[in-house]
């Protein structure tokens, strides 16, 4: 970065700021086309698309389906790339414009939910499932809700700098690389006096963590394990695999993803089996 910017006193958009993902961000919100929202035929349908904010939910849904419980689901692909979530149905779901997003039509009248985290508590509540035990709730909701403030580094800053801008910059991937090895360097030490993020318990917030630092230690995040040094994790990798071994978390993780051995649309257990099974 040699060039010295200076701020102007107000600041206006003039184009997108270019990198991948440039044509999804802009300073105003609402609707920018009229399209309706599909609806399925179960309780629960849910807008999103399989990055690591959606699979947290669908990995929740199918955590509860094996779980026994009637949380039947329809997930639709919202394809960002192609500014769904810019669509009048979305917006009306989400004002925020951002996946993923759930519509509870379990009861008379429609409910909608957004942010994931407010997702994952809505359905958890729902069931009384992926809690943790009551004495321990706290301490559940502050991982759950650390997740939802670190993840933005994860995501947003290193991600976008390291491998989305037009230009690689030192300064801010430096910035930014120091914040994520330093959360992860905050959950290795946690893991390694806890089986999951609650003691022994697995609740959603393993199913929130996962998604992100699960996948970045695992080398799948911006193709960026070697430079994070994330085989120095010890803990922190063996959580992830064992989270990542539990089959709700492997169906979860597929779906309105596009792609060989991907699920589009879920809208029964046999599209994921489907793809699982060959």
């Amino acid at each position: 970065m040699t060039d010295i910017y200076t701020p102007p006193k107000v600041w206006t958009w003039e184009k997108p700021s270019g990198g991948t993902w440039a044509n999804l961000n802009r300073p105003i919100a609402g609707a920018t086309h009229d399209k309706d929202l599909p609806v399925g035929d179960h309780p629960y349908q849910l807008y999103s698309m399989g990055t690591p904010n959606g699979q947290k939910v669908t990995i929740l849904f199918e955590e509860l389906l094996a779980a026994g419980h009637a949380a039947e689901y329809d997930a639709w692909l919202v394809r960002i790339g192609d500014g769904d979530q810019f669509g009048s149905g979305f917006v009306a779901a989400n004002p925020n414009s951002k996946i993923p997003a759930l519509v509870d039509r379990s009861g008379d009248t429609p409910v909608r939910v957004f942010e994931s985290a407010a997702i994952l508590m809505h359905l958890a509540e729902k069931f009384d499932a992926f809690l943790g035990p009551r004495e321990m709730r706290a301490e559940m909701l502050s991982w759950l809700f650390w997740q939802m403030g670190s993840a933005p580094y994860l995501g947003g800053g290193f991600g976008h700098f390291y491998a989305y801008a037009p230009e690689k910059w030192e300064y801010p991937i430096n910035r930014f690389t120091m914040e994520v090895k330093r959360q992860m360097d905050v959950l290795d030490r946690h893991l390694a006096e806890n089986e999951f993020m609650v003691g022994d318990h697995y609740t959603i917030a393993d199913m929130a963590i996962w998604p992100w630092y699960g996948r970045t230690v695992h080398g799948e995040s911006y193709d960026a394990g070697e430079f994070l040094d994330v085989g120095s994790y010890k803990n922190l990798l063996r959580w992830a695999d064992q989270v990542l071994d539990r089959p709700a978390v492997q169906r979860g993780r597929i779906v309105n993803r596009v792609g060989d051995g991907l699920v589009e649309n879920r809208h029964s257990a046999a599209d994921i089996d489907k793809v699982l099974n060959g």
